[in-house]
């Protein structure tokens, strides 16, 4: 029989996630600190994790979680009861979530960046009885809810050491009598939302669904042992530290782990350890696609990229550029049953479900109000389904696991934003479907195109305006390297105006800027507003802060950065300086 050729690929991932899962679909199905156990005695001296720290192996690993997970029984860690750990990227970071849901714990996975309001709602949330942050963090503990005990791990802090009195315990496998194994639907992580629309939300991810997302994604990217992934994304987020951790170990392969990302060094690091496969998110790539060339850019292993929230403004010159072979794009979000996979490598677009999988992937476009959020009724009172590249909300059927009707929806620790994502009654009486917040469009071909988050689309001049849709025609524009769009509110107008952030290259003309949007752009759907600026605030998965762009808005007073108002009347743009702000604030300027 003939191996199969490129164009069979997309059906053989399909094939082999499904093979590699099939067991949670019986109700059965291995915890992932179970499959790594395994695969140390299979393949004990193979590296698994990879730092500037040092290297585990699989059986250094397996040992290592052994060591934690005999610490949280040896402090009375009751099943359900919750550990915050607040670490940058390093090895040991699997080591502790991985011994402690061992045993039934909860781990909570905390960006050990926040401070202040933040980082106290994030521990509130989990409600711990133990923290375990980095020494260098210790300072941003303070204020731990109820009688949760600090642990640092690393020295120089002044809280009792983890990392040292692990070293006292067996690395050996736990005894018949330290085995709590846990059930499938037992809470696993906590893994927080990137409070796109207020603080933060915990949301609960199960036994079963980090080893299906493992599983899945090892069948999906077909992960081998000599495979090596490279991942420097936030492990405090389920891609970089769940999808891309575990893919490779549920697959008997390495990850080289990086503390952050960084362009200058990123292809060095690739070809120096002969990665594989790299994970990205965000505009990750579309960093790399604006740095200046690299000597080993094009000096690499890779056979294939996995990530979401490529564009599809960049995603060919970023393929091109870098000698990518293969892209596989997904639509997933951590809390949410909504799952989509681009396995053809179309470009731009973030997923396709194929007609013999469309029970598993109940997924459907609706019609909403992006301003209210509301979804839209007809006079029976279900919700209207899109049509063909019309624009909606993505729902996700809500069902049992095991049910080929939808999918499961395991919620926040708040239950009242767990009540908030759900819809019901959405397209037959007595359904319930989860809400993504995200707005798509399915062309003709079936394949899905992300176009906005509710809440960034906004309403100009009695027109919806898409940001990422926008932006993505301001990017095309010879000289600009980013470009961000966001609404920001006008004294005496309805609606928001919009604002473009932009970095630009040398040579950037400002007229031409403003032909390119005028020639492709509906009068309302060009930006009124530009800040023009060296760099655009990113979020740790660097997504732009458009929250923050939002707030400072046009303000010179707040923004350093030049700024710039479309004077329509004039056909041009005019700087936006204090006085012509001013006129704007108490109404003397209409737009």
């Amino acid at each position: 029989m003939s191996a199969p050729s490129d164009a069979d690929e997309p059906l053989q991932a399909w094939i082999r996630a499904l093979e590699r899962t099939a067991p949670f679909a019986r109700g059965a199905g291995t915890p992932l600190p179970a499959l790594v156990a395994d695969m140390a005695e299979r393949c004990a001296s193979r590296p698994a994790l990879l730092s500037d720290a040092g290297t585990l192996t699989y059986a250094e690993l397996a040992g290592r979680s052994n060591r934690y997970a005999r610490w949280a029984l040896q402090q009375g860690l009751g099943a359900g009861e919750v550990v915050c750990l607040l670490l940058p990227n390093c090895p040991d970071y699997v080591a502790i979530w991985l011994g402690i849901i061992a045993v039934r714990g909860v781990v909570a996975l905390v960006n050990p960046h926040l401070t202040g309001e933040a980082l106290r709602h994030a521990l509130a949330a989990a409600a711990p009885r133990h923290v375990i942050v980095g020494a260098a963090l210790e300072a941003a503990a303070i204020g731990l809810p109820g009688d949760a005990q600090l642990w640092t791990h690393g020295p120089g802090g002044q809280a009792p050491r983890i990392d040292a009195l692990i070293e006292t315990l067996p690395a050996e496998p736990l005894h018949e009598a330290e085995r709590r194994p846990p059930d499938q639907k037992d809470p696993a992580l906590l893994i927080y939302t990137s409070g796109t629309t207020g603080l933060p939300k915990a949301a609960r991810v199960s036994h079963r669904r980090i080893a299906e997302w493992s599983l899945w994604f090892a069948g999906m990217i077909d992960t081998r042992p000599d495979d090596r992934m490279y991942n420097c994304l936030p492990m405090y987020h389920s891609v970089g530290g769940v999808v891309a951790i575990g893919a490779m170990l549920a697959g008997g392969g390495s990850v080289l782990i990086r503390e952050k990302f960084s362009a200058s060094r990123f292809w060095d690091d690739v070809a120096d350890h002969g990665c594989t496969l790299f994970q990205y998110i965000g505009e990750l790539c579309r960093y790399l696609v604006n740095a200046p060339p690299q000597p080993r850019e094009r000096d690499h292993k890779l056979r294939l990229c996995c990530g979401n929230g490529l564009r599809g403004d960049i995603w060919q010159v970023f393929q091109d550029r870098f000698a990518i072979p293969r892209i596989l794009e997904f639509y997933a979000a951590t809390e949410g049953n909504v799952s989509l996979y681009n396995v053809q490598g179309r470009p731009g677009a973030i997923g396709h479900v194929p007609a013999f999988l469309a029970h598993r992937f109940p997924v459907a476009l609706v019609r909403c109000d992006p301003e209210t959020r509301e979804l839209l009724r007809g006079a029976d009172g279900l919700c209207i389904r899109c049509g063909r590249d019309e624009v909606g909300e993505a729902l996700g059927r809500i069902g049992d696991a095991a049910a080929t009707h939808g999918r499961p929806f395991e919620g926040y620790t708040s239950e009242a934003a767990s009540a908030e994502k759900i819809a019901r009654d959405v397209l037959a009486p007595g359904d319930a479907w989860f809400r993504t917040g995200d707005l798509m469009r399915r062309d003709r071909g079936g394949f899905f195109y992300f176009v906005d988050r509710l809440g960034d689309t906004f309403r100009w001049k009695g027109e919806n305006v898409a940001t990422d849709e926008v932006a993505a025609v301001l990017a095309a524009c010879p000289g600009v390297t980013e470009a961000v769009v966001y609404g920001v509110t006008v004294p005496g107008t309805e609606g928001r105006a919009g604002m473009a952030a932009l970095t630009v290259a040398a040579g950037f003309d400002l007229a031409e800027f403003r032909r390119h949007a005028a020639d492709r752009l509906p009068e309302y759907a060009r930006p009124l507003f530009l800040r023009l600026g060296k760099s655009i605030a990113a979020t740790a998965t660097f997504k732009p802060a458009k929250a923050l762009l939002a707030r400072d808005g046009y303000d010179p007073d707040r923004v350093a950065d030049a700024l710039y108002l479309d004077d329509r009347a004039r056909g041009a743009f005019v700087p936006l300086d204090r006085a012509l702000h001013a006129a704007l604030r108490d109404g003397r300027l209409r737009l």
